[in-house]
């Protein structure tokens, strides 16, 4: 899921927490508004990518939660395997069409002479290199199912994963996503993308609060029904 495991959450190991700690109340929100005044608030290729950031997690909790409720995709398709690869193949193509939708958002807007130098470009790809290595490291200490909501179609880990990247942080793949995004908005100097990843982390930041005790709930169970056989 663009490194959005829904199957991270709380049952990792919590250390640095990452971004996940971060207090969104204290957001300076008069700097928001100085950078929007930068952006062109009417470009529909914006608006675009707005509703696909705010889509996505969306999209996945709402059918992770239906499969689980129901089973409606795994009688659908036979099994919750098969079930399990269609759905991911739907998130990776949303996640694919959120980067384009961002990176085109980007090109149509002017940079911002601010962040149009060689260190922010820099910097702008270490945060790349640092956020896709926390993206990949997560998806091969999960692996495929872990990653793609295998919980909410019964497909539960056996053991809680507390090696790297998660003694560095909570949910290091939707982490990892968001810095990718703002390494991103770095190497263009664009001041849409800087919203744009703000957008992305917050999106994020709400599907963790849904996502978090839900998944708690599911290992909980699990947890107590190997104690009673």
């Amino acid at each position: 899921m663009n490194g959005a495991s829904a199957s991270l959450k709380k049952h990792q190991l919590d250390c640095c927490g990452g971004l996940n700690n971060v207090d969104y109340t204290q957001i300076d929100i008069s700097a928001m508004v100085h950078v929007l005044q930068f952006v062109d608030l009417s470009d529909s290729r914006f608006w675009g990518a707005v509703l696909i950031i705010i889509f996505n997690p969306l999209f996945w909790n709402v059918v992770g939660r239906w499969e689980h409720w129901t089973r409606g995709l795994s009688r659908l398709f036979g099994g919750p395997y098969v079930a399990l690869y269609f759905l991911a193949s739907l998130i990776v193509l949303l996640n694919v069409f959120r980067s384009h939708s961002i990176t085109e958002a980007m090109k149509a807007q002017p940079k911002w002479e601010l962040l149009d130098s060689t260190l922010v470009f820099y910097t702008g790809l270490v945060l790349m290199v640092l956020g896709s290595i926390f993206v990949l490291s997560s998806f091969y200490a999960l692996g495929f199912t872990g990653t793609f909501l295998g919980d909410y179609f019964g497909i539960l880990m056996e053991h809680r994963i507390t090696g790297f990247p998660f003694n560095v942080m909570d949910n290091p793949m939707y982490w990892g996503s968001t810095g990718n995004y703002l390494g991103l908005a770095l190497i263009h100097a664009s001041p849409v993308g800087l919203i744009l990843t703000v957008l992305v982390g917050v999106c994020y930041k709400v599907a963790l609060f849904f996502e978090g005790p839900f998944t708690e709930a599911l290992y909980r169970e699990k947890a107590c029904h190997s104690k009673s056989q």
